[in-house]
């Protein structure tokens, strides 16, 4: 029997959580040591209410990333210090979608 060959894609990652107000500094620490802990992260930003986290991943499916992203929150919460925010936004774009978004940023 032939084996069924999957391709691992790229996807860019946007997870973004939010909930109660906490001081920003403590948001900052909190995830600088979340980056530390997972040094793939992109960009990471944050107000004292929300934070974006983006970065890239592989693998076979969009479904199989946003399983992976929708956790990286709360494995995290505990090791990280993070705020007990929830994930209120997640957008994952494979990596041409993402390319065909910044070449069109730079026309425009």
């Amino acid at each position: 029997m032939g084996q069924v060959e999957t391709e691992v894609r790229h996807w860019h990652v946007t997870l973004t959580v939010g909930g109660a107000p906490v001081e920003p500094l403590l948001a900052r620490a909190a995830l600088q040591r979340l980056s530390e802990e997972r040094p793939f992260l992109d960009s990471v930003t944050t107000t004292g209410d929300s934070a974006e986290i983006q970065f890239w991943d592989q693998g076979e499916s969009m479904l199989d990333v946003a399983s992976l992203a929708m956790r990286l929150w709360n494995e995290h919460r505990e090791s990280a210090r993070l705020p007990g925010w929830e994930v209120v936004g997640l957008e994952i774009v494979e990596k041409g979608v993402r390319e065909r978004r910044s070449e069109a940023g730079r026309r425009a």
